[in-house]
């Protein structure tokens, strides 16, 4: 049955939470002066920090991103000096995405503003909690995988 209130819906609350996270973040970091760097650009650096000079399409599949949503995505983060595009040394069709200075200098100081924003909205859920809540989302997105989804 559908629920009559809003915070009985679960799909209320994850859009909710995510909105009131996503505005968080965008504060912090402007305040920590890597205004650089929007909440959108979290997954695709993620990946990028941990190995550099991915595919398109390989970035795009680690993020969790269309390949549609990743062209804009990139386009942003490559005016805001970021990441570059080069060409792919073993596939003269592919292009690979490599962070710029800025993008691996701006690092630390997002995974810094990043924790403490998460600390700040986790605060009274405990490590075990948020691990539930972490393995119940990754079980949402893989049954909205498996019906067709992004």
């Amino acid at each position: 049955m559908f629920p009559s209130e809003p915070t009985d819906c679960p799909y209320y609350l994850v859009s909710r939470s995510t909105l009131v996270v996503t505005a968080a973040l965008r504060r912090a970091l402007d305040a920590a002066e890597v205004e650089a760097v929007r909440p959108a650009y979290l997954g695709v650096l993620l990946c990028l920090w941990r190995e550099d000079g991915l595919k398109v399409v390989d970035l795009g599949r680690r993020a969790g991103l269309e390949p549609s949503t990743m062209t804009g995505l990139l386009d942003r983060m490559e005016r805001d000096g970021l990441v570059v595009r080069t060409d792919d040394p073993h596939d003269r069709r592919a292009l690979c995405i490599r962070l710029t200075e800025q993008g691996r200098r701006v690092q630390g100081p997002v995974t810094e503003v990043v924790d403490r924003t998460l600390a700040e909205m986790f605060a009274g859920v405990s490590e075990s909690e948020v691990e539930d809540l972490k393995r119940t989302l990754r079980q949402v997105l893989a049954n909205a995988q498996a019906q067709g989804g992004p």
